[in-house]
């Protein structure tokens, strides 16, 4: 037997129950056979009005109130043959006086079970009462057995009735659970009360049973081949959505143990529908996975570069200062220790701020920033702040009035710190660091300028990765090479991005540097 998932099964199944039961339903209506049995019953109750009629008119004699018994016999005979009903005639006491199971000629066969012989017999015994039960007019309803009277009819109930005056009718079952109906009417001459006898007309067993039973054999064959096609439809549902989840599961579990790559993610490009967009999902889910860990192992690697750096030059000055014996040169290895100790301290922050960086963008939900009051607020900042190198801070913003961006105005401010600082840090004693504001479609484009030597071509793309740092010897040690970096990050989430050019295209030398942000405008 196949292994099918649960989702086969449970496709299976839902879809099994609701055939099974829309076809019980249908069962259940037609169990009840009411139209049937009660459009029988009235069948009944007219031959047995004119069979009465007819014995009470030809076969009675009015001066001693009796039935002529031979000619009663004759007309019951013919009336009753061309019928499936057997006929019985009740004299006034109650004694049987006919029976047409002993006049006509029917193939009328009387069967009765023999005690199981073994554990089989008993339980072939017991799925035939079942089958039995469940196939008859009124599967297990709860109707009086039939039994033969014998002479006396007035055990049957409708019989005694008749007997009063009163057309009668009864419902009972045999031992096989076969319908069996009866109609008792009195034989009585109008206007006179004189009741001569009793006629009652019954079916044979399995009569209206054999009918229903032909339905419900067609019925179970239709559920069959309906079943076949639900069990085939569902295979098929099955296959086409529980089998690729199964293998897209798969693959991401190979992925989770580390015993897959990238590219064992399964492609569906022939599906056009959720199982498509899932594949392809999970496949673009998996390339980042796989391009942020990549990113997590080259960062490790960079900080441990990094690292080692100033780590070495601490090591060696160490080395030194014990050896060392001129108070001068001990003081100046001191100076080196401290300032390696620094370069140490700003990297370790740094780095720490970097790495948590990605995990508190993807918590962070952006919020709405007016971008010219943040940068006003930056600049007028740096302008209450001494700086050594006297460096002149010029805001031009072109804004409109009112216009907002979406992101956080705390990360936001700590990308532009970081551009004016990397243009501080290249600006000359007495330069200017501009910040230029303008909107440009559906973006807000802010700009930050230096006067200092500009950048490589080479270096305007290589300057946003981690650690690079290309600065006057005065400025050694003084950065960590991550301020671009992280505010591409930030910048990249907020849809935006950030790149590098020179003022003067061509011309490196004195042309200045310019760092362009763009971020989307959310309203105007």
């Amino acid at each position: 037997m196949p292994h099918f998932s649960a989702l086969t099964w449970r496709i299976i199944a839902f879809n099994a129950l609701a055939l099974i039961v829309l076809t019980g339903g249908v069962i259940l209506v037609q169990a009840s056979g009411r139209g049937l049995v009660e459009e029988r019953l009235t069948g009944i109750q007219e031959q047995a009005a004119i069979i009465a009629g007819t014995l009470a008119d030809y076969a009675s004699d009015a001066d001693t109130h009796a039935l002529n018994a031979t000619e009663a016999e004759s007309l019951l005979r013919q009336q009753v043959a061309p019928t499936r009903l057997r006929g019985r005639l009740y004299l006034p006491s109650g004694r049987l006086a006919s029976d047409t199971r002993y006049l006509l000629p029917r193939n009328i066969v009387q069967t009765q079970e023999l005690p199981p012989l073994d554990r089989w017999s008993q339980f072939t015994q017991w799925v035939h009462r079942l089958y039995e039960g469940l196939m008859g007019v009124r599967p297990f309803a709860q109707l009086p057995p039939y039994y033969e009277a014998g002479e006396d009819g007035r055990v049957y109930h409708e019989v005694g009735q008749a007997l009063d005056g009163v057309t009668a009718s009864a419902e009972r079952v045999d031992d096989r659970n076969r319908l069996i109906l009866s109609v008792a009417a009195p034989i009585q001459q109008k206007p006179f009360r004189t009741i001569y006898g009793v006629l009652l007309l019954s079916t044979e067993g399995g009569d209206i049973d054999g009918i229903l039973r032909q339905e419900r054999a067609t019925l179970i064959e239709v559920f069959a081949v309906a079943f076949v096609v639900m069990l085939l439809s569902s295979l098929y549902l099955a296959g086409t959505i529980a089998e690729p989840v199964k293998r897209l599961a798969a693959a991401a579990d190979r992925v989770r143990f580390g015993r897959g790559a990238r590219r064992d993610i399964p492609n569906f490009p022939e599906r056009d529908d959720e199982i498509g967009d899932l594949a392809d999902s999970l496949k673009a889910m998996t390339a980042d996975l796989y391009d942020r860990i990549d990113a997590i192992e080259s960062f490790a690697a960079d900080v441990a570069h990094e690292l080692k750096n100033p780590l070495t030059s601490l090591a060696s000055a160490v080395e030194m200062f014990s050896r060392s014996k001129d108070e001068e040169g001990r003081a100046r290895l001191l100076t080196i220790i401290r300032g390696d100790i620094k370069r140490i301290d700003r990297l370790i922050t740094d780095i720490s701020d970097a790495s948590r960086l990605d995990a508190e963008l993807s918590r962070e939900t952006p919020e709405p920033v007016s971008l010219s009051r943040l940068l006003s607020t930056i600049v007028e900042i740096y302008r209450m702040t001494e700086n050594p190198h006297g460096v002149e801070f010029v805001l031009e913003d072109r804004l409109p009035e009112g216009m907002i961006v979406r992101g956080r105005d705390e990360r936001l401010g700590q990308v532009f710190r970081n551009l004016i600082d990397n243009a501080m840090s290249f600006s000359p004693d007495g330069g200017a660091v501009t910040i230029t504001a303008t909107r440009h479609e559906a973006v807000a484009r802010v700009t930050v300028e230096d006067d200092g030597p500009g950048i490589p071509p080479d270096n305007l793309e290589s300057i946003f990765q981690r650690f690079y740092t290309e600065r006057p010897t005065e400025s050694f040690g003084r950065n960590s090479g991550l301020g671009l970096s992280i505010a591409r990050q930030i910048i990249a989430g907020t849809g935006g991005r950030v790149w590098a050019e020179n003022r003067a295209p061509g011309n490196v030398q004195g042309g200045g540097a310019r760092l362009v942000v763009e971020l989307p405008v959310a309203s105007a």
